[in-house]
Order: structure tokens, then C-alpha cells, then sequence
């Protein structure tokens, strides 16, 4: 009897399994009987044999390309013409066992096929392994942007970051290599910019290849608010002492053609009624009439009330908000003193 081994191996689903998944298939058959004749010798025979087993039984079986039914533990005995045949056995795992055999007329061929599989180990790939990057929606020309990359890698390999961004303009300004990235957005105003992350661990294996990306927004920087500066404020004691500080307005206002002023005019506690009306009216005259500004430069507000009489003067340019005025001391709690009215002198001889 003759016996061979026959080695086959399953090629596995490779996006799901990496390693190896080996099935080592043991196969041995027998040849006998090949010089039996089972016929007797004055008998003329036509034919010759073939017999079949198989352990375990169950095998599809094929003479010639044609179904024969399945194999057996127990001889199956199959008369075939003499000549040359193909038998072929199906295995599980897509394996085959295919001979071809000369049957001669009234010899037998037997056939004993012994399958042993052996046990296969898969090692599971950690590949492919989702990446994430995070980065904010909009941020101001100028900003910084960061993008944060996630990982999800189960495997030993230490893993490779190699950033882009885009546009051109872009520049990254640490991170490189690592997840974590920053870009400077100077310059970028109205465009977009977007980071792309290529991750490997080195292997080479395509599936360990993965590539995400995210974008950010860059809005144009707003212009700063301007403000209002306050340029003066003094304590209104005599009109010659306010003049000399409203003629330091008029000449910021002609070095400063696009300015507006603002005057708050505060009555004191005590100052008689109308008095921060009177001031602001007394101030307004003086910048038109004797200084030559025009009304339209300035703007005098009753502030209400202080301690005293007390004028604060603002410098505000274009597009400023409006300043608003401080008084310290509550409408309630003013005493306005009463305007004092002199007595009419008696006319000489109106009563001799």
C-alpha cells in the first residue's frame, strides 16, 4: 500500500484576519486490491471497479465531473468502463482531493482516504482602527487653530502622524508629528482652513493606512470700537478760569477735523436754579462767538447735579459711543438757593 500526505491551505478573509490563518489538511490514501480480480475467470467481464472509503464519510464525490453521490465509512464499489478516470473528493474549507486513476477490465482499484484537520489560530489585526479630528468651527484672523486628532489603535506598533494644511498660506506652528497640531490663521480672513492627518503604524499594511481631516472657518477681524477720551474737567469757579480750558477745546478740535465734543455741565447742590442750563449756554456762546467753532463740533449735556458746579469735556471720534454723564449728587437731594431779589430804593421827595 502506498501512502501520501497532502498539504492545503485556506486563504482568509483579509479584511478581518491579518496574521496567518493556517489549516494544515492531513490526508492519507490507500491503493489495494489492484491486483484482485473478483470475477470468475470463465465469466467474461466487461467492466472494471472502483472502491471507495473514506473516513470520516460524507465527502461530495465526483467520477469525471459527474456527481456520484457522497463518500462513506463503508466501501462504495462503482463499476466503471476500462480507461483512464478523474475522481475527485470535496473537502470542507474549499479543499479538493482529485487522482486520476487506469481501471482495468475485472481489476479493482480501492481508494481509502483518511482526513485529519488540524486546528488553525487566528490573530486578529488591529487594523482598520477609526481617527477623529476635532478642530473649532470659525475662529478670527490671527487666531490659532488647534486640531486634535483621536486614535483609536489597539496595537503594539507606535504610530506615525504626518499633518498638511491647506491653503498654502497656512503654517503650522507646532505639533508636527505629533496628534496635535497649531495653525496660524494671520492673513486668512473669509477662507477656510482645513487640516488632514495621514496615521500608520508602520507595517505597511494598507489597512493600517488611515487619513481623516476637519476644516475651520475664518471670520475677518472687527476693526476695534473706538471710545471716547475725556480731555478735561474742571471746577467752574469764574468764567475767565473756563475760558482759558474751553480755548484748549477749540484748538483740539481744529488739529482734529473728524472729533466731536461732548460737554457735561453739572449744577452744584447748593447753585440756584438753572444754573448747568446757564453754564452750557454761557460755554456754547464762547466756542461760537469768540473761539469761531462751529455748533456742530460739540454737543453740551446737562449732567444734572454735583457738589458743585463742574463741566467734564470728552473727545469722541468717529463711530464712538456716546459718553454719559456722572452725576454724584440725586435731583431730591439738590437745594438750589433762591435767586435773591433786591429791594426798590424810594424815590427822593415821593413822599415830601
Amino acid at each position: 500500500m502506498n501512502t501520501k500526505t497532502l498539504m492545503v491551505a485556506m486563504r482568509p478573509n483579509s479584511a478581518v484576519i491579518k496574521a496567518a490563518v493556517t489549516i494544515m489538511i492531513a490526508l492519507t490514501f490507500g491503493l489495494a486490491c489492484t491486483s484482485t480480480t473478483a470475477y470468475a475467470k470463465k465469466k467474461k467481464v466487461k467492466y472494471g471497479t472502483i472502491e471507495i472509503t473514506t473516513n470520516p464519510g460524507g465527502f461530495p464525490l465526483q467520477i469525471d465531473g459527474k456527481p456520484e453521490g457522497d463518500t462513506s465509512t463503508t466501501a462504495r464499489v462503482i463499476e466503471l468502463e476500462p480507461g483512464r478516470h478523474n475522481l475527485e473528493i470535496s473537502l470542507p474549507h474549499g479543499g479538493r482531493w482529485v487522482r486520476d486513476f487506469d481501471v482495468e477490465r475485472g481489476r479493482k482499484v480501492c481508494v481509502n482516504l483518511n482526513y485529519h484537520p488540524k486546528k488553525y489560530t487566528i490573530t486578529k489585526s488591529p487594523c482598520p482602527y477609526p481617527v477623529n479630528i476635532s478642530a473649532p468651527v470659525s475662529v478670527n484672523d490671527g487666531d490659532l487653530i488647534t486640531f486634535t486628532s483621536d486614535v483609536a489603535y489597539s496595537g503594539s506598533g507606535s504610530l506615525n502622524y504626518t499633518w498638511t494644511v491647506s491653503p498654502s498660506e497656512a503654517r503650522i506652528v507646532s505639533g508636527a508629528g505629533t496628534a496635535t497640531i497649531t495653525v496660524d490663521s494671520t492673513g486668512l480672513g473669509s477662507q477656510r482652513v482645513t487640516g488632514t492627518l495621514v496615521v500608520d503604524d508602520g507595517s505597511g499594511d494598507a489597512l493600517c493606512h488611515q487619513r481623516a481631516q476637519a476644516s475651520t472657518d475664518i471670520t475677518n477681524k472687527k476693526p476695534p470700537v473706538p471710545e471716547c477720551k475725556p480731555f478735561d474737567q474742571f471746577q467752574s469757579v469764574a468764567f475767565d478760569d473756563d475760558k482759558a480750558r474751553l480755548d484748549n477745546l477749540a484748538i483740539e478740535l481744529q488739529g482734529a477735523p473728524d472729533a466731536q465734543a461732548y460737554i457735561m455741565i453739572y449744577a452744584g447742590r447748593t447753585s440756584r436754579a438753572g444754573q448747568a442750563d446757564m453754564l452750557g449756554k454761557r460755554t456754547s456762546d464762547y466756542l461760537v462767538n469768540q473761539r469761531g467753532v462751529d455748533a456742530r463740533r460739540f454737543t453740551i449735556v446737562n449732567g444734572g447735579y454735583r457738589d458743585t458746579d463742574f463741566i467734564e469735556i470728552w473727545i469722541c471720534p468717529p463711530g464712538a459711543k456716546t459718553p454719559q454723564p456722572t452725576p454724584t449728587v440725586q435731583p431730591g437731594d439738590a437745594q438750589p438757593a433762591q435767586e435773591r431779589t433786591r429791594p426798590r430804593k424810594p424815590r427822593r421827595g415821593a413822599d415830601d
